[in-house]
């Protein structure tokens, strides 16, 4: 989870009104001296946190809360309100064949952000085309194609020519229409004459229909100006903000990228190709305060390449049909949908009852082991556990390279799953909620 210092001291805050007392002018002159502590700490502008707080202190003391809602739960609402009011306003960003050009600064990852790109169209279906038009470095053009074929997309480019608006003018000559295009081009270590005329040629061919500045999130509350600056001159439609997984900077960056009036549309979480996330205002704010990102775990869910055999198996766990095949398959998920911290930020409540890393390190290396293990076991133990004693065990364990007690904690948690499924399955209302969620329909409340 991005901005791990914001969100566990916001967190704090809404565990000390959920525990305090009264909700008088004493907590809520605390809860705001918290609330700006905390964002100042995460480098978010100094007036833009005075303002925020003001405005918490205000509609806590002059709003009643609506029929039915505690007052607790209503000044819970106000700071979710406030501090997503200062990410700016969501923008729809439609997924098709379409033309984008990345711009920015040198060294702030666009290179690695087009290929991130590539990929996020990929999985949606979309095919897509990367152009190397940064002419000036060949080793950005090295970069570009070997993220290319990791990815699995088309690319272009022209080694030695140093017009970046020929390059562009080829590439589109080459490539079919149906492509979504991203063209990578030169960054400069600032924004010069130089630098806008190129993006304004380059433009001119492409006839973008996105041009998306790349920014590093460390850059702080200077991101803002740069945005600006990129917007006046160019015409920003998005930013791409990178390097938010460990950036103490990334509440200045996020907060004055949004007051710049270019909306943010992705956040990079990471290093890897598929830590490109849409930014969703709402759904990041959920995360951060813990209160979880359901949609966002169904969206993974469906990216799933066996999304089938992933379905099969929650509904035999839902139905009390619960196998060792079905866990197989389930950890086999956990594995193609991120990175292990990353997902529990999903989950609600989990979200907010952090682990700490060794606890999340000891997780991790337990599913790792427990794979292992399943991948050692025949057709007949996957689908009867019962069977799994004696000779049949201590043969597991040195098929998988693992300790006879290590399979025996196997079986023992999936015992205690099964037990657990088969509560799901004698609760029919939960049941039915759930297979509600699975199909994509009904009611969001059990």
């Amino acid at each position: 989870m991005v901005l791990d210092q914001l969100g566990k001291s916001l967190r704090g805050v809404l565990q000390k009104i959920a525990r305090g007392g009264d909700v008088d002018d004493a907590l809520i002159a605390e809860v705001v001296r918290d609330i700006q502590r905390a964002l100042l700490q995460a480098d978010v502008n100094v007036q833009l946190a005075l303002e925020l707080t003001q405005r918490v202190r205000r509609r806590a003391k002059e709003e009643k809360p609506p029929a039915g809602a505690s007052v607790r739960d209503f000044l819970i609402r106000i700071i979710y309100d406030e501090v997503r009011g200062i990410l700016g306003k969501d923008r729809p960003f439609d997924l098709h064949p379409k033309k984008i050009l990345l711009a920015g600064l040198f060294g702030q990852g666009k290179t690695t952000t087009a290929g991130k790109l590539a990929r996020y169209f990929q999985k949606k279906g979309v095919r897509v085309g990367l152009v190397a038009a940064d002419v000036h470095r060949p080793a950005a053009i090295d970069q570009l194609e070997q993220l290319s074929k990791k990815v699995g997309c088309d690319f272009y480019a022209h080694r030695g020519e140093t017009r970046a608006e020929v390059v562009v003018t080829e590439a589109l000559a080459r490539f079919p229409p149906h492509l979504a295009i991203i063209v990578d081009t030169a960054g400069r270590s600032g924004i010069d004459a130089e630098l806008i005329g190129e993006l304004t040629r380059v433009r001119q061919v492409l006839q973008p229909d996105e041009t998306l500045l790349v920014l590093d999130a460390a850059m702080g509350q200077t991101a803002g100006r740069s945005a600006k600056a990129f917007h006046d001159a160019a015409g920003l439609t998005g930013v791409i903000l990178t390097k938010l997984d460990g950036s103490a900077k990334g509440g200045g960056a996020l907060s004055a990228v949004a007051a710049s009036g270019a909306p943010i549309l992705f956040i990079g979480t990471g290093e890897h190709l598929d830590e490109l996330e849409r930014f969703d205002p709402t759904r990041f704010v959920s995360r951060l305060l813990g209160m979880g990102d359901i949609q966002t775990l169904l969206e993974r869910f469906d990216e799933l390449t066996d999304k089938e055999e992933a379905q099969k198996a929650a509904e035999h766990m839902m139905t009390g049909r619960f196998t060792l095949r079905d866990m197989r398959t389930q950890l086999a998920s956990l594995g193609q949908m991120g990175p292990f911290s990353k997902l529990l930020s999903l989950f609600p409540a989990v979200g907010g009852a952090k682990l700490d890393d060794k606890q999340l390190e000891d997780t991790q290396s337990r599913l790792r082991r427990y794979r292992s293990i399943l991948d050692s076991l025949t057709a007949e133990e996957l689908d009867e556990p019962h069977i799994i004693k004696g000779d049949r065990l201590h043969r597991i364990a040195r098929g998988s390279g693992q300790r006879s007690q290590e399979v025996r904690a196997l079986l023992k948690y999936y015992d205690s799953t099964r037990r657990a499924a088969h509560g799901i399955a004698s609760n029919r209302k939960l049941r039915r909620h759930l297979e509600r969620q699975f199909k994509g329909g009904g009611d969001p409340s059990p």
